[in-house]
C-alpha cells in the first residue's frame, strides 16, 4: 500500500490571511484537518502542519502553520495534499475507501463484481463495481456484510434489497 494518501486538492485561497480552500471527500476529514496534522503538499509533497481548520460550504478552509497572508500561500493553489497513512492511526477494523478497489463482490459466493470506484453522496459512499455493467452498492452495513481486504473480497448482505 502507497504510504501517502491523496486526501483534496487546493482549488484556491480564501480571504486575506492565508487560507487555503480544499475540496476534500476524504472520509477522516476530522483526523486530517486539524491543529498540528501534517500534510504533505504537491508532487514534491512538501511538508506542512495544519494551524486552523473550518468548514465553508463544499470546501474545508485550512491556514498553515507560520502563515498568516494570502501572498505566503498562492504558491500551493492549484495543488493536491496528501498524508501519511501511518498519521491517520487506523484501527484493525478501520480502511480507506481507496483500499476497497479492485476487491472482488459476492453476494451469497455468487460473484457479482470488482470495485473499480467510488463516489460520495450527501449521506455516505458508494461503491462503483462492474461486471457486465456498472452499479453502485451503498458502503454501509445494510448492504455490506463484510470487507476483507486480506483476501481482496467483499461480501454484501443478502436481502438488502441490493440491485443488480
Amino acid at each position: 500500500m502507497n504510504d501517502y494518501v491523496f486526501v483534496g486538492k487546493i482549488i484556491n485561497t480564501f480571504g486575506i490571511i492565508g487560507e487555503l480552500k480544499v475540496l476534500s471527500d476524504f472520509e477522516f476529514k476530522e483526523r486530517v484537518f486539524k491543529k498540528d496534522f501534517n500534510i504533505y503538499i504537491g508532487e514534491d509533497k512538501i511538508k506542512e502542519e495544519v494551524n486552523t481548520y473550518r468548514h465553508h460550504q463544499e470546501y474545508e478552509l485550512i491556514t498553515l502553520m507560520g502563515y498568516n497572508n494570502i501572498n505566503d500561500v498562492l504558491k500551493y493553489k492549484g495543488n493536491d495534499i496528501y498524508i501519511k497513512r501511518s498519521d491517520l492511526n487506523l484501527e484493525d477494523n478501520e480502511y480507506l475507501l481507496n483500499d476497497l478497489i479492485d476487491l472482488d463482490v459476492y453476494d451469497e459466493d455468487k460473484y457479482i463484481g470488482k470495485v473499480i470506484d467510488y463516489t460520495k453522496t450527501k449521506e455516505y459512499y458508494l461503491l462503483k463495481v462492474h461486471l457486465d455493467k456498472d452499479y453502485y452498492i451503498p458502503c454501509i452495513s445494510h448492504f455490506i456484510k463484510k470487507i476483507d481486504l486480506e483476501n481482496k473480497r467483499i461480501d454484501t448482505n443478502k436481502g438488502s434489497d441490493l440491485i443488480l
